[in-house]
């Protein structure tokens, strides 16, 4: 008879058991939860390493640095003057990470498969014209060319887009330089991610987000435009629908720190010549179409001579503006006859222009409100 009971007592032994991989099994397979719009986990770097992990500046140990993981010399620095007689901006906080030779940041993000994805961060270099910025995401990775400083008060923000093609994506910052000084490199600070709303158009226009409503995350608090980066450095666009076509990237203003001509954003020409954006519309051809589009400045000290150039089929306009840095906007009208199934728009600032007080920092004419219609 003892043999029965411990026949019993084995069968309670194993539906224990069994219970409890279960509600491991389960816990393990609850949905990873898709970031929110903002700043990424300590995306400002304001969370610092305990002080045993740091020697001065340097961080101490893979993972000292909350919320990130970290490879070769990454320094944990305060804005304001530095050894040596540099001085590090850090217009969005007091801290920032500094990038050494072949130093990486990194952290895992939960993601939307499926949706487009938008990085939004602080970069500027500190000590070499020729250093050097990776972003990596996942295997997708890009060079970001830093050389060019388009603000000198640390402020220049820069977009990266990706699609999500997995649930979790690993998000690397990484300086793939070498110079003479092992700390030298990128100044990161203020990592923020917003999800892409999908595009639709508007009743009565051929333009898709010919407002610019659609792109990338704007920080509240402090902003001097985001760069959106050349197609050939930034394949997926923060912008949807449009092409940055050129070799200096456009930017990206909102209506909070910038004057725009309506809505809460638009697109200013910062690279002068060198700068163009451009969206390909379908239409019909030997149809006539109506192109409009509003240009004027941002409020923001750019004074001066200002032209848009607008292309459309084989049409051409040139849109001048005399800016005073006071906000005022015209608009530009362009007939044209379609001679394909699809029409490129482009649009370039035909002169370079810098702030009037400030010769340091690139400014443009403000573009917004494009739209074509049949006439």
């Amino acid at each position: 008879m003892s043999f029965l009971p411990s026949l019993f007592f084995l069968f309670m032994v194993f539906c224990y058991i069994s219970s409890q991989t279960f509600v491991v099994v389960a816990a393990a397979a609850k949905p990873r939860v898709p970031i929110r719009d903002g700043l990424l986990p300590n995306g400002n770097f304001e969370q610092s390493p305990k002080p045993s992990n740091l020697k001065i500046t340097l961080i101490i140990g893979r993972y000292s640095l909350p919320n990130w993981e970290i490879k070769g010399i990454v320094e944990y620095v305060s804005g304001g003057p530095q050894p040596g007689g540099f001085y590090f901006a850090i217009p969005r906080g007091t801290h920032a990470a500094r990038l050494g030779n072949e130093a990486s940041i990194s952290q895992y993000v939960n993601v939307e498969v499926g949706s487009t994805y938008s990085l939004t961060f602080s970069a500027t270099r500190t000590c070499a014209q020729d250093e050097k910025l990776m972003i990596h995401v996942d295997n997708i990775h890009d060079e970001l060319p830093i050389q060019t400083l388009y603000s000198t008060d640390g402020g220049d923000t820069y977009a990266y887009a990706f699609k999500a093609i997995k649930s979790t994506m690993k998000v690397t910052f990484r300086n793939r330089g070498v110079q003479e000084d092992p700390t030298c490199g990128p100044l990161l600070d203020a990592i923020a991610i917003k999800k892409m709303a999908p595009l639709k158009y508007v009743a009565g226009n051929l333009v898709k987000n010919g407002d610019f409503e659609t792109g990338p995350y704007v920080f509240k608090n402090y902003s001097t435009g985001v760069l959106l980066l050349p197609k050939i450095h930034d394949i997926i666009s923060p912008l949807p629908g449009w092409i940055i076509e050129s070799l200096k990237p456009v930017k990206y203003v909102d209506s909070k720190h910038f004057q725009v001509p309506s809505g809460l954003s638009g697109i200013e020409l910062v690279g002068g010549r060198e700068t163009a954006i451009a969206q390909i519309i379908r239409t019909i051809p030997n149809k006539f179409y109506r192109l409009t589009f509003v240009i004027g400045d941002a409020k923001n000290g750019c004074h001066g001579s200002m032209m848009v150039e607008a292309f459309a089929a084989k049409e051409t306009l040139k849109l001048k503006h005399e800016s005073q840095g006071k906000g005022e906007f015209k608009t530009g009208v362009l007939k044209f006859k379609a001679i394909s199934n699809r029409t490129r728009l482009t649009f370039y600032s035909a002169f370079y222009h810098t702030k009037l007080h400030d010769y340091g920092h690139f400014c443009g004419p403000v573009l917004d409100d494009v739209k074509v219609w049949f006439y």
